[in-house]
């Protein structure tokens, strides 16, 4: 089945290269020059992967993949910007954006992050045919409803997010790397920035810890990485 792809982006020649070259690629794409009109397309049908341009006229793109992912959390988002300071890419990364790129970029790559976002989103959706539940920390993952949840309430995350969380959970007090999760969770032929997976414990422990400065649960163990407790 052919993956459907949003574009959110307002100059016109970036637009009109980026859909030419997914269709070639067998994309499904839906063009769009504002963010309004992006998340009137997004309810109307079926998108599996949003690219979104930060700079928009009217609502800008940290706002739009905050609304996105709060309509969808498991949508994939790869936000294009021009601009480069760390903080400008951490804060899309922390208002829900998967992956980012910095204009401008060159479509091979492009298309590669692609691949590799679809890849950790079949992750998040492949079901474990043995193992459908785990409990710990009064956390439960319910493996083939692709959730999480702490005392029965349900906590909404990516599926980058998910991906991670269920891989800490079945190898529980098992420190991971950062390069050990970019080869398992984004795969070995990821090229982005490798400080995807801090940003994605951080958005991670936002959402699970009391308090995210001094996790009890998702930990980081010094000189090993990080790890999820079970003893706590």
């Amino acid at each position: 089945m052919e993956k459907t792809i949003l574009i959110v982006e307002d100059e016109n020649s970036i637009l009109s290269f980026l859909s030419l070259n997914l269709r070639k690629n067998g994309y499904q794409v839906i063009e769009t020059s504002s963010g309004e009109e992006a998340l009137i397309q997004f309810q109307k049908k079926q998108v599996d992967l949003v690219i979104l341009d930060l700079m928009l006229p009217g609502m800008d793109g940290y706002e739009v993949s905050k609304r996105l992912k709060a309509q969808n959390p498991m949508v994939g988002i790869i936000m294009l910007t021009a601009r480069t300071f760390e903080e400008d890419k951490v804060k899309g990364l922390l208002e829900g954006a998967d992956d980012y790129m910095v204009k401008p970029f060159v479509m091979k790559e492009l298309l590669a992050r692609i691949v590799s976002l679809f890849r950790r989103m079949n992750l998040s959706e492949q079901a474990d045919p043995v193992q459908t539940k785990i409990t710990t920390n009064s956390f439960t993952l319910d493996i083939r409803g692709k959730q999480i949840f702490y005392h029965e309430v349900r906590i909404e995350v990516t599926s980058t997010e998910y991906a991670l969380l269920e891989l800490f959970m079945k190898n529980k007090n098992k420190a991971f790397d950062r390069n050990e999760l970019l080869d398992i969770i984004w795969g070995e032929t990821y090229v982005g920035d490798p400080k995807v997976v801090d940003v994605n414990i951080r958005r991670i422990r936002k959402k699970i810890e009391q308090d995210p400065s001094n996790p009890l649960y998702l930990v980081t163990i010094r000189g090993q990485g990080y790890c999820w407790r079970d003893d706590v």
